[in-house]
């Protein structure tokens, strides 16, 4: 039976996506649909379909995909009229988009690339088709893995990566690219736009105040998306006015509380945070489109490293030796902090995360990262992502606005939102099928029965392959000796 072109499909199509009118209607158009469509390469039958952005539910629908494309989405009756070569039966499951890591880092050092391309199956294995690399020291293998990806010679999550970071001279992570003029900062992002970033990332450890706002200047002058750690002199307005499009770590943005005209931020936070100013410029973020990325897993397994004890964690069996041994580098930076200093902690976190739903009210786009890799203890790619969901719904998110962030919001802001992002009519196939409700249980993401990426299937006996094949080659690694140490941040970061 001859296949119709995707772009062929009647207007009768479009309607029975999740969000259609319900009822008679919705039926009438289910069977129009499937008979407009007629054949497919996967259908998946019997999927509760979640909407991401209203929240609704579609029962019983069978979802149609032809190559990495979802076709058709009708009602399950609708289906018998179709053809596929491959039906999976969910058997009243529900359906997500996919999710996206909007955080992540490679690096460790030239000698751990094979560790760090050993986290792409991880991800995978989770249910996650794309993650945002905010730089590292292994640009030129992250470029080629994602351009491998993309191409379909790697299996992986796609990636977004900033390639190295600006910074300023002297700094103390290895990879970045140093600027100390504005003309070193032209030729940076210069360099950058020549290997292709998808974003531009600065932070705040040498950079000069001057050159941080030169550089965030040209990025939105050149068109080029931003990304930061806001130096401290620098007020949070003032880097949104200037068009930063997102800031990493909820704790940059808490600093807009403490801000006030004539009045340098700094001191105690918890103290001098005040909601309303904090809110006027949470609005002002939402009005010129700039993101949060909180990353709270990282934030909280820093903050409890002295009552928890990581070492034997089951996860760990995924991570490769040079990797874990990076982790060494917080653990002990936790070992020097006194009991005072331990319980202020512990109450900054609980503080600042309680502040999450602020930015949320305002109308932030907030976005789902972890900061999971190299030198972040115990924050496990892959896994970290259901750990963040479940820390954004404990601050105050409701499932639904844990789940838009892991989705729909990373889409937007890498403008993929047109394809990506929801379970929709003409979207990527990149689903994840779960065995609860997501939108009762924020917990229910780890409970994946199946993972559709650009339409291909994987099966729990194949997520678990993944898995395995990723503790198989780390015991290889172990067996491995390493030729030279893995870099790390010079002494300085320890003050």
């Amino acid at each position: 039976m001859r296949a119709i072109p995707a772009l062929t499909l009647s207007f009768a199509v479009v309607l029975a996506h999740v969000g259609a009118p319900p009822a008679t209607a919705q039926s009438a158009q289910s069977a129009r649909s499937a008979q407009s469509v007629r054949s497919a390469d996967l259908l998946v039958r019997h999927a509760h379909v979640v909407d991401v952005e209203t929240g609704r539910i579609a029962r019983d629908r069978a979802i149609a995909i032809r190559g990495d494309t979802i076709i058709a989405i009708t009602t399950d009756a609708g289906a018998r009229r179709l053809r596929a070569t491959r039906t999976l039966d969910a058997g009243g499951r529900y359906v997500i988009p996919a999710l996206w890591d909007m955080h992540v880092h490679f690096g460790g050092g030239d000698s751990l690339i094979a560790e760090n391309r050993l986290l792409l199956p991880l991800f995978l294995a989770h249910g996650i088709v794309a993650v945002r690399d905010a730089a590292g020291d292994l640009s030129p293998s992250v470029l080629a893995w994602r351009d491998s990806v993309a191409r379909g010679a790697l299996d992986g999550p796609t990636i977004f990566t900033s390639g190295p970071k600006l910074e300023g001279k002297n700094s103390i992570w290895p990879g970045d690219l140093e600027v100390g003029t504005r003309e070193e900062v032209d030729a940076g992002i210069a360099q950058l736009q020549a290997m292709r970033v998808d974003f531009v990332k600065l932070t705040d450890n040498t950079l000069a105040p001057d050159l941080f706002r030169y550089a965030l200047g040209e990025l939105r002058r050149r068109g080029i998306r931003s990304s930061a750690h806001i130096p401290v002199s620098v007020p949070v307005r003032e880097a949104v006015d200037s068009g930063l499009r997102s800031i990493e770590h909820l704790s940059y943005a808490i600093r807009a509380g403490t801000e006030r005209p004539g009045v340098a931020a700094g001191g105690d936070v918890m103290k001098t945070f005040d909601e309303a100013t904090a809110t006027a410029t949470y609005r002002l973020m939402a009005e010129r489109g700039t993101a949060i990325t909180p990353t709270l897993n990282i934030s909280r397994i820093l903050a409890w490293l002295d009552q928890e004890d990581h070492a034997k964690d089951p996860y760990l069996r995924y991570i490769g030796p040079g990797l874990r041994t990076t982790y060494t580098w917080r653990v002990e930076r936790a070992a020097t902090a006194d009991a005072a200093a331990i319980a202020r902690r512990h109450a900054l976190y609980d503080f600042t995360s309680a502040k999450l739903p602020l930015l949320q009210r305002a109308g932030v786009l907030i976005l789902a990262g972890t900061d999971a890799g190299f030198l972040n203890s115990f924050n496990y790619p892959g896994l970290g992502l259901h750990h963040e969901l479940a820390l954004m719904v404990k601050a105050g998110l409701s499932p639904l606005e844990a789940l838009r962030a892991a989705t729909i919001n990373g889409a937007r802001f890498l403008g993929r939102d047109g394809r990506h992002g929801t379970v929709r009519i003409g979207n990527a196939a990149d689903l994840v099928i779960l065995d609860r409700n997501p939108l009762d249980d924020i917990a229910a993401t780890q409970a994946i029965h199946a993972v559709v990426l650009r339409g291909g299937v994987r099966d729990r006996a194949a997520l678990d392959a993944l898995l395995a094949g990723v503790a198989a080659d780390v015991q290889r690694l172990e067996r491995t000796p390493r030729t030279s140490p893995e870099p790390r941040p010079s002494d300085s970061a320890r003050r």
